[in-house]
């Protein structure tokens, strides 16, 4: 089961990074997988979506009912905008957020199952931080930080501290929880202790009994999600988000509409492009994965990408005689020796929870490969010294960390959703043996990181998918920007130059930085982004441009 969480790390649970330039107009850092609380509506009313210049939708109702919430209208599955019925005059009760100028949150109401209204609804729930200069506003521009099972909202809740002086003066900057995410209802829901599924589970086990134990579990967890969630499992996936940004839109009045998407939310933006083409003002996708590769491969890639990171970390780390897991300059061979002691003899970690496991210890270590900040390596060195002296809390700390577990021992929903809609996009379920199979492939590109020797099975024992992920081809939509990182451990260089390929009009930036996502590592990649979302017709950057 551990393994079935770091595989699940596809796409990204956090998104932009950190900028570590220092220089004047940078946005600056936040840790967007901290879930923050939900927002609170404060009493002095509410304020209504303007239209946006040029826009030749009927401007939002703004008299809307009690509930606060709009409602989009039917949209036939897989249909482009030409062949889709336009939305009813919709009303968003758009009410401020206490204590945040000029943010505002509101829901929208959009068909669980667009072929079949009568299923019922989701509520997605939405933050906007308003366009600072309201005389040059140009539109919405709608954000994802990645996933999939991450809510988006705090992207508008902060955006402020997201996104580069020119998005936030010419944009309104919209961030919504998708689907069974976050603060949208319903939300997916599987089970609540988590230490019994990822801490109690052997990636390397030794008899056939305890391989056994990790089958039992996947189909334990699979039996939660499946059942807890039956009225929405169908619905959850990657297509559908995009029709939801699609009835986002038309609830808004905008005829067309800009995004920006980090990691997962690449691969949502460009199954809307794809799904709507006609309605793509721009849109820049950063930190992509190979559309086209299954499930399996994008792995793979991933694991190559993680261990590249690694080595990395324990090459400067043996160097530097004052990083605290230096062990003589040879931090390699002592990370290698100290997996293999945990992997025999679990560590103390916390009182009242199970020992740390390698699973665990290398959950730990792959959060902090993200590297949003200076300290995080610095951060894992000491947790790794610490594990050397036979306390494992650190280390417990930071795989916590990655499953969002809160101060008071529950955690978010982020990975039951993630779980889900993967298997939602989906289209294989294999075998325990050809899972089994496809876990050697792993532990042979990245044997520290991914050493599991049996599958992790995490679409394995879940019913068919019945709505695959479309192809995407971006077809008709124009310009699209894609970023990739050359030191992105989680959505790797080669990752964001297929996904350009795979789009019809595909333009690749290139950031050097060793980090995931390359939006705010330097200036140059703020102000390439930037000059494009707010030109699309005249700041095209030429293909291949790196920022460095």
């Amino acid at each position: 089961m551990r393994k079935l969480l770091i595989r699940a790390l596809v796409p990204l649970l956090v998104a932009v990074a950190a900028c570590t330039s220092g220089e004047a107009g940078a946005p600056s850092a936040v840790h967007s997988n901290t879930v923050a609380a939900p927002a609170t509506v404060a009493t002095d009313g509410s304020a209504v979506a303007r239209q946006p210049t040029g826009s030749s939708d009927p401007a939002p109702d703004t008299t809307g009912g009690s509930s606060g919430t709009a409602t989009a209208t039917t949209i036939a599955r897989g249909s482009t905008p030409a062949t889709t019925v336009p939305a009813a005059d919709a009303a968003i009760a758009w009410k401020s957020v206490k204590g945040v100028k000029g943010v505002q949150q509101g829901n929208l109401d959009v068909p669980i199952d667009y072929n079949d209204p009568a299923k019922g609804n989701f509520s997605l729930y939405m933050v906007r931080h308003l366009a600072a200069k309201p005389s040059q506003r140009i539109g919405t521009l709608l954000v994802n930080p990645g996933g999939p099972g991450a809510g988006g909202s705090d992207f508008g809740l902060y955006a402020a501290g997201n996104f580069g002086k020119g998005l936030l003066d010419d944009f309104d900057i919209l961030g919504w929880d998708p689907r069974g995410t976050g603060n949208s209802t319903p939300a997916i829901d599987c089970f609540s202790d988590y230490d019994h599924f990822f801490a109690s589970a052997d990636i390397t086990p030794d008899t056939p009994g305890e391989k056994q134990q990790n089958i039992d579990l996947a189909k334990e967890l699979t039996n939660d999600c499946v059942t807890k969630n039956a009225a929405i499992l169908d619905f959850v996936g990657t297509n559908n988000s995009a029709r939801d940004m699609d009835s986002i839109r038309r609830a808004l009045g905008e005829q067309k509409i800009t995004y920006f998407g980090f990691s997962y939310g690449s691969e949502l933006g460009a199954t809307w492009a794809t799904l709507f083409p006609d309605t793509v003002r721009a849109a820049t996708l950063d930190g992509a994965v190979d559309p086209n590769a299954d499930l399996v491969q994008r792995g793979v890639d991933q694991d190559k990408g993680f261990e590249t990171s690694l080595d990395t970390f324990l090459t400067q780390c043996s160097t530097n005689t004052k990083c605290a897991f230096y062990n003589g300059g040879h931090a390699d061979t002592a990370f290698d020796q100290l997996m293999q002691s945990i992997d025999e003899h679990p560590l103390p970690a916390e009182e009242g929870r199970p020992p740390l496991t390698r699973g665990a210890a290398l959950t730990g270590v792959a959060y902090s490969m993200y590297s949003y900040t200076k300290d995080a390596w610095t951060t894992l060195a000491k947790a790794l010294a610490a594990a050397q002296r036979q306390n494992g809390s650190a280390l417990m700390a930071l795989n916590d960390a990655y499953l969002e577990r809160r101060p008071d021992g529950t955690y978010a929903n982020t990975l039951e959703a993630l779980n889900v809609i993967l298997c939602a996009d989906d289209p294989v379920r294999d075998t325990v043996a050809q899972d089994d199979a496809e876990a050697a492939q792993q532990a042979a590109v990245a044997p520290r990181m991914f050493p599991g020797s049996t599958g992790s099975y995490e679409c394995t024992f879940f019913p068919p998918s019945t709505d695959p992920r479309v192809a995407i081809t971006g077809k008709g939509a124009g310009p699209i920007l894609v970023v990739g990182t050359t030191g992105d451990p989680a959505t790797p260089l080669a990752g964001s130059r297929k996904m350009a390929e795979a789009l019809e009009h595909g333009v690749l930036l290139v950031v050097d930085a060793q980090q995931h996502t390359g939006y705010g590592a330097n200036v140059c990649s703020i102000t390439t982004v930037d000059d494009y979302l707010i030109d699309p017709v005249g700041h095209v950057p030429a293909d291949g441009t790196e920022c460095k």
